[in-house]
């Protein structure tokens, strides 16, 4: 085992693994990239198919990116936010709102409403560090924003969708409704409440048999999760404390299974959220800057970089991390209204301001690169790569039906997730013990193709760069590790 790799073993600790598994073999321990492409210690390439765990966008060793934070570092690396303003944090703010407030008329379901003119245009910025502590910025605002609005008495209550995921803060956690991540955290926890989320594949109301497509495209129901919401939205009016806020990640949930949202589910159900008194909290961590973009007239075209414009949606909270800085450096943002930003103003004595803060928020190294990557993002070539991403995805996929184990295959813009199931016949899904996603993954990093499942979801996110010939072997890889790892029971 090479000497590296023995002190990974001798002394760091993985998120979200199991060690006893991982100290049994040599880990891959990467040490450079271009593009679309990784190479380990020993000199192997890969491809990376998650985006190194949904940041990348670009490409590793982006000229531009690498430009911009050489220039950076010449003047100054950080310093503090706290009484203190810099250049590119400015800079980025402002670059931030003309993107979250987009002033074209979405198309993706009929409505001719300009989320820009909807009265919550987004004008102030809190940077953070990662998608928890954006979340958590977003949830302590909305929290006492409520607080000063509806007076102190007041006990605020949230919203989000069964299986939510927004991150590993005390707070974040709380939104969160995935057991698995959250259950052994319970006694640290406020209780928040859960509403169904449009899992189209596993609705108990979806009356169609499984076909061999997306079961959002054959689904048979009368919007069952939408009365759902609704229903959640009246009881929670009807005790006298109408919810602060309505939490939920756009278009589709990532770590719930990769659970994408039919069209017109969005905006129906954020209506219904405003007409109750609602926050919008967006959780836009991973779906934001491109991933989930699909409202391509053509490769020319100038798309929208956030979700919830794809539905026409502007919440009052956009929560933004992961791509922000196109995969370089650890950065987040938290957008809000001038409206929430105004109830926080009072003068010294009233200690009215927002009492948060992190100390490397606005770091001058990661604004750099954000700048950089949305001075790409917002380029002709960009989105004509984005749009040529998508559309091979699309055509690589197709042949994945014909295997026995793939139950649904979810694609929302760049964003790819493959559900594993014993049956595709029944939906009957593997046990968690049979690791079925975990070896399908091990097959696919065999054969030069680095992912990482979510359950017994495969993702495939590659970087807006991966070429058509990459993606071929991406979904190669994975067909190719279904048949290695093919239990004897799947029929």
């Amino acid at each position: 085992m090479h000497r590296l790799a023995q002190l990974d073993h001798a002394h760091v600790w993985h998120p979200f693994t199991q060690m006893r598994d991982w100290l049994k073999d040599e880990p891959i321990l990467l040490t450079a990239g271009k593009g679309a492409v990784l190479c380990d210690l020993h000199g192997k390439e890969y491809l990376d198919a998650n985006s190194s765990i949904w940041t990348n966008l670009h490409g590793h060793n982006h000229p531009v990116i690498n430009r911009a934070i050489r220039r950076q570092l010449k003047k100054i690396a950080h310093s503090s936010a706290l009484g203190l303003a810099n250049e590119p944090a400015s800079l980025l703010a402002a670059r931030l709102v003309k993107a979250a407030n987009p002033e074209f008329t979405v198309s993706r379901v009929p409505t001719t409403r300009n989320p820009a003119r909807s009265g919550r245009r987004l004008e102030k910025v809190f940077f953070s560090d990662d998608g928890s502590t954006a979340l958590e910025t977003a949830l302590k605002l909305a929290y006492e924003f409520t607080r000063r609005v509806c007076g102190e008495k007041a006990r605020p209550k949230f919203l989000a969708l069964d299986g939510a995921y927004h991150g590993d803060t005390v707070g974040a956690v709380s939104l969160g409704h995935i057991d698995l991540f959250h259950k052994a955290y319970s006694g640290l926890l406020f209780k928040t409440d859960k509403v169904m989320s449009p899992y189209c594949y596993r609705c108990p109301f979806n009356r169609a048999r499984p076909e061999r497509a997306d079961a959002r495209t054959y689904r048979r129901c009368n919007w069952e999760c939408v009365g759902q919401v609704e229903q959640k939205l009246n009881a929670q009016k009807k005790r006298g404390q109408p919810y602060s806020a309505f939490v939920f990640e756009p278009l589709m949930q990532g770590a719930a299974g990769m659970i994408p949202q039919p069209p017109g589910w969005l905006r129906q159900v954020t209506e219904l959220a405003q007409a109750h008194g609602a926050l919008l909290i967006a959780d836009e961590v991973m779906t934001g800057f491109g991933r989930t973009s699909s409202n391509f007239k053509n490769r020319n075209s100038k798309s929208p970089l956030f979700a919830c414009a794809e539905e026409g949606v502007q919440p009052d909270f956009l929560c933004l991390a992961k791509g922000l800085t196109g995969g370089y450096l650890p950065m987040a943002a938290t957008l809000t209204t001038q409206k929430v930003f105004d109830a926080f103003l009072g003068e010294y004595h009233e200690f009215k301001a927002f009492f948060h803060g992190h100390s490397y928020t606005g770091n001058q190294l990661g604004a750099a690169a954000a700048l950089a990557s949305l001075e790409i993002l917002e380029s002709t070539p960009s989105n004509a790569a984005r749009a040529a991403l998508q559309e091979n995805l699309a055509t690589a996929l197709l042949p994945l039906w014909s295997q026995p184990e793939v139950g649904d295959i979810r694609q929302v813009g760049c964003v790819v997730g493959i559900e594993l199931v014993r049956n595709w016949r029944t939906r009957e899904p593997f046990a968690l013990r049979e690791r079925a996603g975990l070896r399908v993954c091990a097959a696919m990093a065999r054969r030069g193709v680095l992912t990482r499942p979510v359950g017994n979801v495969i993702v495939v996110m590659p970087p807006f760069c991966a070429t058509a010939k990459q993606v071929r072997k991406m979904v190669e890889s994975l067909s190719a590790a279904l048949a290695e790892t093919r239990l004897p029971a799947t029929r």
